[in-house]
C-alpha cells in the first residue's frame, strides 16, 4: 500500500510517499480500516521536527486522525465490513490502511463524508476535554481564543457556542476576520499591541472567564491579565514557536485565577473509557446540529505541501490528506 513516510526528522521536508508493507491483521480486537482521509494538525508537524514531546526515530508512518470504511473487525465488536467509521490511532493514519484499537473506533454520522468526519478527531475531541471538563464551562460565560483561525481555534469557537458561552476571537492572520466571524464568534479582534484592553472593553472591565491558549509564547501574560476573578487559563499548546512560557504563581493567587493544563492523550491513556465518554459528549453536540468548516484538502501524495501550507500559517481550519 501507499504511505506518508516519515524518513528523517526535517520537517514536510523528510516526508515521502512510497509503497510500505500492508499492516499485519490484528489478533487483539483491533479494527482494520481502509482510510478515506486522514487529520493534520500542529502535533504531528512538531513530531516531524522532532520538537514533540513524543520522540520517535525514522522511519516512521505519521498520523492519528482516520475516517474510511471498516476492512475487518472481530466478530464481536458491533462493526461490519464496509461500515463507515473514524478513530484515533498511535501513528500510521497517513497510509491507504490503518490498525486502530476498537476502544477508539466510532461510526461516522451519515450527513459528514470522510473529510469532514476526521475533523471532529484531535482537535474537537481535545477542545471539548478542555472547556467541559478541564475549564468546568458553564453557559452564559466568556470565553476568549487565541489562535482563533487554525484547527484547535476553530473547534474551540465551535463548542463554546454550542455549550452557550459568549466568545471573543483573536486573530493575527491577514484576512482571517471573515472567517472567524463565519464560526459564530460574538466578538474578532486583532492579536495587535494593545488587545488586552480591547478585551477589557468588550468586557466592561471584567476580564473573561476562560482563555483559550494553543499559542504561548509572548500573548501568555496578556492572557493572564485579562482573566476575571475566578477565571481559567487553558494551556492547549505552543504554536508561537516563541518557547514556554511561565507564570509567577503569587498572581494565581492574589487574582484568585487559575492556569489549567490540557493534554487530552496522557488523559485518555490514563483513563479507561474517557475517549468514549468524550466522544459521546461531542457527539450529542454534532446530533444538534455543530459542524465543522469544510476542511483544506490535499491527496495523501501531496502530504509534504500540506505540511508546508499548515508550517506556514496558510492554512484556516482543518487540513486532511485524502488517499
Amino acid at each position: 500500500m501507499k504511505a506518508l513516510v516519515a524518513q528523517e526528522l526535517s520537517g514536510p521536508a523528510g516526508l515521502v510517499y512510497t509503497d510500505v508493507p500492508d499492516p499485519v491483521e490484528p489478533a487483539d480486537g483491533a479494527v482494520v480500516v481502509d482510510v478515506g482521509a486522514a487529520g493534520v494538525s500542529f502535533p504531528d508537524l512538531l513530531l516531524l521536527k522532532g520538537e514533540y514531546q513524543l520522540k520517535l526515530d525514522p522511519p516512521f508512518v505519521p498520523g492519528t486522525e482516520v475516517a474510511g470504511v471498516v476492512r475487518s473487525a472481530p466478530a464481536d465488536s458491533g462493526f461490519a465490513v464496509g461500515q463507515r467509521v473514524t478513530g484515533l490511532s498511535m501513528l500510521g493514519a497517513w497510509a491507504q490502511r490503518v490498525v486502530l484499537p476498537l476502544t477508539s473506533v466510532l461510526p461516522t454520522p451519515d450527513d459528514l463524508d470522510d473529510g469532514a468526519a476526521v475533523c471532529l478527531l484531535g482537535n474537537y475531541y481535545t477542545m471539548y476535554f478542555a472547556l467541559v471538563r478541564r475549564g468546568g464551562l458553564l453557559a452564559g460565560e466568556t470565553v476568549l481564543v487565541l489562535g482563533s483561525a487554525g484547527g484547535v481555534g476553530t473547534a474551540a469557537i465551535q463548542i463554546a457556542k454550542a455549550l452557550g458561552a459568549r466568545v471573543i476571537a483573536m486573530v493575527h492572520r491577514p484576512g482571517a476576520t471573515e472567517f472567524v466571524q463565519s464560526l459564530g464568534a460574538d466578538v474578532v479582534l486583532p492579536l495587535t499591541e494593545g488587545w488586552a484592553q480591547a478585551v477589557r472593553e468588550h468586557t466592561d472591565g471584567r476580564g473573561v472567564d476562560l482563555v483559550v491558549d494553543p499559542v504561548g509564547g509572548e500573548a501568555f501574560d496578556d492572557a493572564i491579565r485579562v482573566l476575571a476573578t475566578e477565571g481559567r487559563l487553558l494551556v492547549i499548546g505552543f504554536a508561537s514557536g516563541g518557547g514556554i512560557p511561565t507564570v509567577k504563581v503569587n498572581r494565581l493567587l492574589l487574582r484568585n485565577v487559575s492556569v489549567v493544563g490540557v493534554g487530552l492523550g496522557e488523559f485518555i491513556n490514563r483513563t479507561p473509557g474517557a475517549q468514549a465518554e468524550i466522544g459521546a459528549g461531542l457527539g450529542t453536540l454534532v446530533a444538534a446540529g455543530l459542524r465543522p468548516p469544510p476542511p483544506v484538502r490535499y491527496p495523501l501524495s501531496d502530504g509534504r505541501a500540506a505540511l508546508e501550507s499548515l508550517a506556514s500559517g496558510g492554512v484556516r481550519g482543518k487540513v486532511v490528506l485524502e488517499p
